[in-house]
């Protein structure tokens, strides 16, 4: 008797995990007869997606990405040396729409005007590609950059959001050139998530060096190898899916990642699969030991959390704070405030010698959106505090302390 096709075998691994938009999506591309399933794998109907098998035990099978195939042919190479012709040719082969069996989405995509660039700075289009897989993504260099070494942060999106609507969005650019520093935004391919979600909750993608993760890593890796980027001021934050991925960097790579900001997120390991990423993100989950390897105790981390948010209970952000802290002893100070029209409890966790480490923004009537952001961009909220610039504020304090402490400790 002859095997199921793949894409039915998929299809009943989807429906068995709840996801029956996927799974319909899937199936209405389906053969038309079983002569065009036994047939050459690469000769499917229509939209037939020629799927590849997971990488992982319990992981997805994969559309085949114009880099899947790359990204086992460049495991091991610098990517400072690729010929820039053949940089150039990927580009361009992910822009011409090669993944049209990839049309449906669980929301409608929104067309939005790429963020203004100011004379004399760049928003690159770059491709990265390992072992795991591929992804594009934008680079953002400001126009006062001069070759000097510079600091850097990775802004890993929300669902259904692209690099140009999250720059839009935060405008994180905007503070970038305020303060010259990169800007990167990975963008996460639709082929490894429908809804263009980081995949926060497999485990394959929760560890270091394997799955997303390693992608993620890669793509900082090579900023700072084709750029002068300054040691120990590397950052990475995110929104919603993109938060509990940037907590996982976090836990996972703390000798890359100086500081972490989770805007509306999860801790990492707050789900292993798609039933507890629900339940997770409705009641919260216990948030559980970070992988620090013994580089430090704790993970410098600014979140954001709306009370009012409906889609991620404000428990997680409470969940990545005791994440960060580990077992370390903080003491806590309580702040209240107001900024653009909405109250705010932000507390700031300080150790020992007075350095803040962590710091909590609860937005008092806030949602699941980025704080003070510009209605240019998707799920973002005026109102509130400018989650952008208190980030960075956050992130550049962490670096002055740890300029203080060094001069002090100097003979």
């Amino acid at each position: 008797m002859n095997a199921l096709p793949r894409h039915i075998l998929e299809a009943t691994r989807l429906t068995r995990q709840g996801l029956l938009k996927e799974a319909m999506t899937l199936l209405r591309g389906a053969p038309l007869s079983p002569a065009d399933a036994a047939g050459e794998e690469r000769e499917m109907r229509g939209s037939i997606l020629d799927m590849m098998p997971p990488q992982a035990a319990g992981g997805a099978w994969m559309a085949p990405q114009y880099c899947g195939a790359l990204g086992k042919r460049f495991e091991g190479l610098d990517q400072r040396h690729m010929d820039g012709r053949l940089r150039g040719l990927l580009d361009r082969i992910g822009q011409t729409g090669s993944l049209r069996a990839l049309e449906v989405l669980v929301e409608p995509a929104v067309v939005r005007a790429p963020p203004s660039i100011p004379d004399g700075a760049r928003f690159e289009e770059r491709v990265f590609a390992n072992a795991a897989g591929c992804r594009h993504y934008k680079l953002y260099v400001p126009s006062r950059h001069t070759g000097a070494a510079l600091p850097l942060v990775v802004m890993l999106h929300g669902c259904t959001q692209s690099p140009d609507d999250f720059a839009a969005g935060t405008r994180m650019n905007d503070v970038a050139e305020e303060h010259t520093f990169l800007v990167a935004y990975p963008a996460q391919a639709q082929s490894a998530n429908i809804s263009k979600c980081w995949n926060w909750f497999n485990a394959n993608d929760q560890q270091r060096d394997r799955g997303e993760p390693s992608i993620i890593a890669g793509i900082t890796r090579e900023i700072m190898g084709d750029f002068p980027v300054e040691l120990g001021r590397v950052y990475i934050a995110g929104l919603s899916a993109g938060g509990a991925a940037a907590a996982i960097m976090g836990s996972t790579y703390p000798d890359l990642y100086a500081a972490i900001g989770v805007h509306s997120g999860l801790a990492c390991g707050a789900a292993s699969d798609v039933p507890s990423a629900f339940a997770a993100m409705r009641a919260g989950a216990a948030a559980r030991s970070p992988h620090h390897d013994g580089v430090r105790s704790v993970i410098p981390t600014i979140v954001f959390h709306g009370d009012r948010d409906t889609t991620v209970n404000r428990v997680n952000g409470d969940q990545v704070i005791t994440q960060a802290k580990a077992a370390a002893y903080l003491r806590a100070e309580v702040i209240q405030g107001e900024a653009g029209g909405l109250h705010y409890t932000r507390t700031v966790h300080v150790d020992e010698g007075g350095q803040p480490v962590l710091e909590q923004w609860v937005l008092h009537g806030g949602g699941h959106a980025w704080s003070g952001g510009s209605t240019v961009g998707s799920y973002t909220d005026p109102r509130g505090p400018d989650a952008s610039r208190e980030m960075m504020r956050f992130f550049f304090d962490q670096a002055s302390w740890e300029r203080s402490g060094a001069a002090l400790r100097k003979p």
